[in-house]
């Protein structure tokens, strides 16, 4: 029986290939070509039809990479296909990289009007299902020349080194009879077949179905597959009506197209993948009233709202119909490691809003599957966004621990849950093929409690989403024996029915860390350094604007920071702000933040000039949320004079030693920190023979993913950068000193400057690194005497704690940790943290030294030069600025980490400028000042409990007020949110971490 099965097997596998599929569309005539080939980037269509065309042939050439050729077909259906059901097949060269990383076409009408995409697994396009004799067919098809992206290292990831040589050629463009029993006979036979494949080899189910498909291939005749399907299809279908189990598990399946807004492509390839997908998407609607779809980010409907309104009318009509429904709530399925607190909630905010404008639909679930690890942070801002449930894939790609939930509650850092699905299929891209059916059923780690799973099906990433055969295959499987259950529904149906089956789901508390992919912390340095830029100064230009318009009248500058906030979002996509994109990505990424820093600082300069006035003082702006030298947060005045001189005195061995009666800080000959003495309480913060500010360089080439990974093995080898070729004094006043320090290694330069700031308890170090390393890491070390047993990395809205040591193997994989401002380590009584001002990747390890005591190490991780997919990432110079502060408790390290990223400003101007908004509690941050988005002219201020404790503040506006309510993130008041005003002030109490924003309506 054994050899009788893989007979079977084998006979039916080499049927399928050599005589049903070819069969689908076995009858077939050419059609005419002609073509015109687009002479720079991708032109309207209505423009493009109306060119010039010049006759084509199949096999042609065609397609220098990034390029662009629009192809005419035409044809006559023959007499003899009357009444039949007709479609035209084309394949513009697919290559075999599958659906979304090969060539790309979207076919078009003769007056410009979008039909359907056409990708590697969707070659037709509908003609009629009744053709009459001499019918004359006519379309074009805009097809897209993007090269396959594959490593180790490759030009084309970058227009001017891709070359100009065609990449494709054209391999079949005919009508053909679309032969709908072979069709339907292909969709029977691979369905029983798959799952027959999968079933255990005890199980009877599996050699009833083994039968069933032998007596039907000794039915089918391989010389007339038409006209015999009929008959093999009566042989398959007793199998095919046998039901499922009462006890199956149940999968609720929704069709979606994963696409990554930028990735092997740039953003204006992914503006024509979303237009192809959705083409396809509501075309498929029309045949298939029970097909369901899921489109997440706002932001790419937004693009087919601009570019293909057409499409967008079709789409908005499916929405209102129910079937088209977008998720995710979001602008775009952006990182959620990296965003700072206010850009996280930003995603929201614009993502929502455009959903509730444009389509009248309040979203509900979260939907990221393909970020790289999701902050603590998320639970409280879905909640606030007023979300309920969220779903995510990635976590299945850990390369260490098995999660081990697949539904759960999710416990964020302030105590809000949400309720979490990880769908067991493991993909984002189903195609509901036996073997991933039996994974999401074997693989489901709740059973006993929960019966039901999500199944997200679709060729993503511009591969044209679901296709006929997957929504075939989904009848077939919705009530089928030895398989689950299948039924297409909305995501918002499987999470109630979810939820309410498992109410009491488990648990999971802190960050849904990815065990894979940590190299995306510190990739691609100038992406991050301009995202990290640009959330500050949208944070300025807020709260100037906002200041300035109560103030004095200035015109708040809506549209201006709307559109700019949507910008910096949608470069916080997860293929974007984590660096893993290719080069033309990154290149085009660094001249939008360059324009973003150029008309935000123009903001912020207008603003502060009409809050100035005109007078010759010099006023300094203070833009951080907490005071410093002697100006309140959010206010402008004359500087405080700092306290005590710095003073600076050398040795005979060349030491330094810098003092300014708070730090006392010893640079040794090699320009390296011997000593960082709190004089506080005279505590030493470099362990004995360590130095700090040490730079270091590994190996970095890990076993996959280049951009994306750091693998564990690179701290094995490890190089001290500690030669010296210049070392000197670079300014010396009563306010500061700054001591400079050269190096050179490899190919590569650092030029670095130590800095003691009068009245300042931070050592501040600046970076600048002309780098042309390849593969390789570059850290800057901070070894602490402190014996911490956590350290607190910020995250939006507050800070996580993470074990020092490795006790078990999930403290072991996050070896490399993200953080924002500030790494913050202690023991109790004192501590030391580590601030920067656009660095997110961090290790932090412990030792036990000879003498008994414990260092604890905190290294910034500064460089990395990956050569997949940008052969050339991060080479050129970079220029970083972080510091330590010792002595620091949690409160000061916010402080600081505000303060390094938001430098003060100088104007002059006539006299001081109160603050628009004033908070008591310096535990209290105010992450955004701002005026309400609807115009309205309400002043709007979120806060946060920073410490990780409990907090009372009073909130007090600068002007009079007649009434305040708490709202959620989109500025709508919450139910029983309204405030008690007294005096202009509100009091809030916060437990810890808790995110409130508030709404002033001005008397």
């Amino acid at each position: 029986m054994h050899d009788d099965r893989q007979l079977i097997e084998g006979r039916v596998s080499r049927i399928l290939r050599e005589r049903i599929r070819p069969a689908v569309h076995g009858t077939a005539v050419p059609l005419e070509v002609r073509v015109w080939h687009a002479p720079g980037e991708p032109v309207p269509p209505g423009e493009a039809v109306a060119q010039e065309y010049t006759p084509a042939s199949v096999g042609d050439a065609w397609g220098p990479p990034w390029g662009t050729s629009w192809f005419e077909f035409t044809g006559t259906v023959p007499a003899e296909w009357s009444d039949r059901t007709v479609e035209a097949v084309v394949d513009l060269g697919f290559t075999g990289d599958g659906p979304g990383f090969t060539a790309e076409g979207l076919v078009y009408r003769p007056d410009g009007t979008a039909v359907k995409g056409l990708h590697p697994r969707n070659h037709w396009v509908a003609i009629d299902d009744r053709v009459r004799d001499g019918d004359r067919v006519r379309f074009f098809v805009e097809a897209a020349a993007n090269p396959v992206i594959a490593g180790p290292v490759t030009p084309l990831g970058d227009k001017a080194t891709a070359g100009d040589a065609p990449l494709y050629r054209l391999a079949r463009a005919d009508l053909a009879v679309f032969d709908t029993p072979v069709w339907e006979l292909l969709q029977d036979v691979e369905v029983l077949d798959e799952l027959m494949r999968e079933l255990p080899l005890d199980q009877p189910r599996r050699w009833e179905i083994l039968r069933r498909l032998g007596e039907a291939m000794d039915v089918l005749d391989l010389t007339d597959v038409s006209g015999s399907a009929a008959r093999v299809r009566e042989v398959l279908a007793p199998a095919l009506a046998a039901p499922a189990a009462a006890s199956a598990h149940r999968l609720s399946a929704i069709g979606h197209a994963h696409i990554d807004s930028a990735w092997l492509w740039p953003l204006r390839e992914t503006v024509r993948k979303v237009a192809r997908t959705a083409s396809n998407v509501v075309n498929l609607m029309d045949d298939h009233p029970e097909f369901k779809f899921a489109m997440s980010q706002a932001q790419q409907l937004a693009w087919i709202q601009e570019h293909r309104p057409d499409v967008f009318a079709r789409v908005k009509e499916k929405i209102a119909d129910g079937r088209f429904i977008p998720v995710g709530g979001m602008w775009v399925e952006s990182d959620t490691n990296m965003p700072g607190s206010e850009a996280m909630a930003r995603q929201f905010v614009h993502g929502k809003r455009y959903f509730l404008e444009q389509f009248g639909i309040e979203t509900r679930e979260v939907w990221l599957p393909d970020s790289f690890g999701y902050s603590a942070a998320l639970p409280q801002l879905v909640a606030l966004s007023g979300s309920t449930w969220f779903l995510t894939q990635k976590i299945s790609w850990s390369a260490t621990n098995p999660f081990p939930h697949h539904t759960f509650w999710w416990e964020g850092i302030d105590g809000t849950r949400v309720f979490t699905h990880f769908p067991p299929i493991d993909t984002y891209n189903a195609e509901f093929t036996g073997r991933q059916l039996a994974h999401a059923v074997a693989n489901f780690r709740d059973k006993g409690a929960a019966t039901r799973s999500l199944v997200p099906f679709g060729h993503g990433d511009g591969g044209g989403g679901p296709t006929r055969e997957m929504l075939a295959r989904a009848a077939r499987l919705r009530n089928l024996e030895g398989s689950p259950r299948v039924e297409i529904e909305a995501p918002e149906e499987f999470f109630a029915a979810a939820h309410q089956e498992n109410p009491e789901a488990p648990v999971w508390v802190g960050e849904l860390y990815l065990e894979l992919h940590r190299g995306t912390y510190t990739s691609q340095a100038r992406t991050k350094q301009g995202n990290r830029r640009s959330e500050h100064l949208l944070r300025e230009a807020e709260l100037w604007a906002a200041t300035a318009a109560v103030h004095t009248g200035y015109e708040y500058p809506y549209d201006a920071l709307d559109r700019l906030w949507k910008t910096v979002l949608l470069h916080q996509f997860h293929d974007i702000l984590p660096g893993s994109s290719i080069a033309w990505v990154h290149q085009e990424a660094a001249r939008t933040y360059a324009a973003v820093a150029e008309e935000l600082t123009g903001i912020v300069e207008s603003a502060q000039r009409a809050l100035a006035g005109e007078g010759d003082r010099t006023l300094v702006f203070n833009a951080a949320p907490h005071a410093r030298s002697g100006i309140a947060a959010g206010a402008a005045g004359e500087r405080v004079p700092a306290g005590e001189p710095v003073v600076v005195t050398d040795d005979a061995e060349g030491a330094w030693t810098i003092d300014n009666g708070l730090v006392r800080v010893v640079v040794d000959a090699r320009g390296l920190v011997v000593s960082v003495v709190d004089l506080r309480d005279g505590r030493e913060a470099v362990p004995p023979g360590e130095v700090v500010n040490l730079l270091q360089i590994h190996p970095d080439l890990p076993n996959y993913w280049d951009a994306w990974d750091v693998d564990s093995f690179y701290r094995n080898r490890v190089t001290d950068l500690v030669d010296v070729e210049a070392i000197g004094l670079d300014y010396v006043s009563h306010d500061k000193v700054t001591l400079g320090v050269e190096r050179r290694f490899g190919a590569s330069t650092v030029t670095q400057t130590i800095t003691l700031s009068a009245g300042s308890d931070r050592v501040d170090f600046t970076t600048e690194v002309d780098w042309h390393e390849t593969e390789t890491i570059l850290k800057a070390a901070f070894p602490l005497d402190v014996r911490a047993e956590t350290s607190a990395s910020e995250i939006q809205f507050g800070h996580l704690h993470r074990p020092t040591h490795t006790n078990t193997s999930w403290e072991a994989a996050k070896f490399e940790i993200c953080a924002h401002r500030f790494v913050h380590v202690a023991e109790p009584g004192w501590g030391a943290a580590v601030v920067n001002d656009s660095n997110y990747g961090h290790d932090v390890t412990r030792t036990v030294r000879a003498d008994g005591g414990t260092t604890t190490t905190v290294r910034l991780s500064l460089l990395r030069a990956p050569r997949f997919p940008d052969p050339v990432a991060d080479q050129g110079v970079h220029r970083f600025g972080y510091g330590l502060v010792p002595g620091a408790d949690i409160p000061a390290a916010v402080r600081h980490g505000h303060w390094i990223n938001l430098p003060e400003r100088r104007l002059r101007g006539a006299g001081p400028v109160a603050p628009l908004v004033t908070v008591d509690d310096a535990r209290v941050v105010a992450s955004a000042v701002k005026l309400s988005d609807d115009g309205a002219g309400d002043v709007v201020v979120r806060l946060y409990e920073a410490a990780g404790g409990r907090a009372e503040t009073a909130v007090r506006l600068g002007v009079p007020v007649a009434s305040a309510h708490v709202t959620d993130l989109l500025e709508r008041p919450v139910e029983d949110g309204e405030l008690e005003v007294t005096d202009d002030a509100v009091t809030l109490r916060l437990r810890p971490f808790q995110i409130t924003t508030v709404r002033f309506r001005r008397a």
